[in-house]
């Protein structure tokens, strides 16, 4: 993860207060979040619990209610801190860990469990910006992925290098035959690939694209349908196919790569003119 400016963190901030974000298989993926390293701290004691959703207010987490933790809640006067962990990008070997000063509210049994209980957990002041940062790229690309007539990105070399795609060349999954082909371009809603194939037995079919991006290296599986056959000038063996992607499917990663790609490019054309007003 990178370190966002303080005037793109204070953004996310006063834009998705109240959104919250339930931490799903695909959502802990996005952000990096080490499940096992999530705990509960309550005096001097560490408790693991459960990350299963979160804002920039307050989270919900499970937690053993048979080992003690709720006794001594009772004696803080259910003041806490909650322990967070991601992976770190920019340092492989270490984790980004913080805590966040907390109150523990409502605690009720989960599903009816007499073991596990969902305690509510109010935060008491701001959350790091680190934590603002990990959650405003999520809440900030699945904003974005759905506003309609998203951009292209045009792959070129220095598209490519911004986006940390591992490369061009690729896979495709037609009717799961997989076949190789080369990027042209990447959006929240689709692609367009390059391969050798003749494009009216091609055309309809569902697919699927692999696309691979670095720090960290990430692979994701796109699904969808070939919604457009093309040629390509000068090369009568190969075409090119539109993929249309399949929305509801889509990995939040990979919204997070193409909106921070997006972001980056809409900053530095303000650039001049920033520097220009001042």
């Amino acid at each position: 993860m990178g370190i966002l400016t303080a005037k793109k963190i204070a953004e996310f901030y006063d834009a998705y207060a109240r959104v919250g974000v339930t931490f799903t298989a695909d959502i802990i993926q996005a952000t990096g979040l080490i499940p096992e390293h999530v705990h509960i701290k309550c005096g001097s004691d560490f408790w693991p619990c459960v990350f299963m959703a979160a804002s920039f207010q307050g989270a919900k987490v499970l937690a053993n209610a048979k080992t003690g933790l709720l006794d001594r809640l009772g004696r803080t006067k259910k003041s806490a801190s909650l322990r967070l962990s991601f992976r770190n990008s920019e340092d492989k070997g270490n984790p980004v860990t913080f805590f966040i000063p907390c109150r523990v509210g409502d605690c009720s049994p989960y599903k009816g469990s007499g073991e596990v209980s969902v305690l509510s957990v109010r935060f008491t002041q701001r959350p790091p910006d680190h934590f603002i940062e990990i959650m405003g790229r999520v809440l900030n690309a699945r904003a974005n992925s759905t506003k309609p007539g998203g951009e292209r990105i045009l792959i070129t070399a220095d598209s490519g290098r911004r986006l940390r795609l591992y490369s061009r060349e690729t896979v495709v999954f037609i009717q799961k035959v997989p076949r190789r082909c080369i990027l042209r371009d990447l959006s929240f809603s689709g692609a367009k690939v390059v391969l050798m194939g003749v494009g009216k037995f091609l055309a309809d079919k569902e697919i699927s694209l692999r696309v691979e991006f670095e720090e960290p290296r990430e692979s994701f599986l796109l699904p969808g349908r070939i919604a457009g056959v093309g040629d390509v000038e000068g090369k009568q063996e190969m075409v090119a196919l539109s993929v249309a992607y399949d929305r509801q499917r889509i990995p939040t990663g990979y919204k997070v790569r193409i909106n921070d790609y997006a972001n980056v490019v809409r900053a530095d054309s303000r650039a001049p003119s920033d520097q220009a007003e001042r």
